[in-house]
């Protein structure tokens, strides 16, 4: 290769060098300014995904005993129960959340467990009216005693 090819090279690669210096430095900055929006988003998304993620898994174990021509009919129909109460408990997740976002909530999740429910509503703090709202929804459509609601804020 001749010296003049290999100087044009070099050239191109210190100044796209440079260019990523730049934007590094840019694209962080950027990062810092919206630290806490990324934060909190990242919980309810996280949180989402780690639920729909731990579900997936237990319909596919579920579906596994009911193909299984091992499984007897008793382990099928168990199975089949435990799918669709998984999937009912899923729909009802949905429907609560949907329910408190439409009451003006940026952002919530539900976690529903045996008798008690659990539910986390984006922001710093909740007032005793935004409480009593969201309990009345997930009694109204979960039928679960006030006495097992969770109500809580996340940032």
């Amino acid at each position: 290769m001749k010296k003049r090819t290999k100087i044009i090279i070099l050239s191109f690669m210190i100044v796209l060098l440079g260019v990523t210096g730049y934007l590094n430095i840019v694209l962080n900055n950027s990062v810092r300014e919206t630290g806490t929006n990324v934060a909190s988003t990242s919980y309810f998304t996280s949180y989402r995904n780690d639920r729909e993620s731990t579900r997936d898994q237990e319909i596919l174990y579920y579906d596994a005993i009911i193909e299984s021509s091992s499984s007897t009919e008793a382990a099928i129909a168990s199975a089949e129960q435990a799918k669709l109460d998984l999937i009912k408990s899923m729909e009802k997740e949905l429907a609560v959340e949907g329910l408190v976002k439409a009451q003006g909530f940026s952002d919530c999740v539900i976690a529903i467990a045996d008798t008690k429910v659990n539910v986390v509503v984006k922001g710093t703090s909740l007032t005793e009216n935004e409480v009593a709202q969201i309990t009345t929804i997930v009694m109204e459509q979960l039928g679960t005693p006030l006495r097992n609601i969770i109500v809580f804020s996340a940032e």
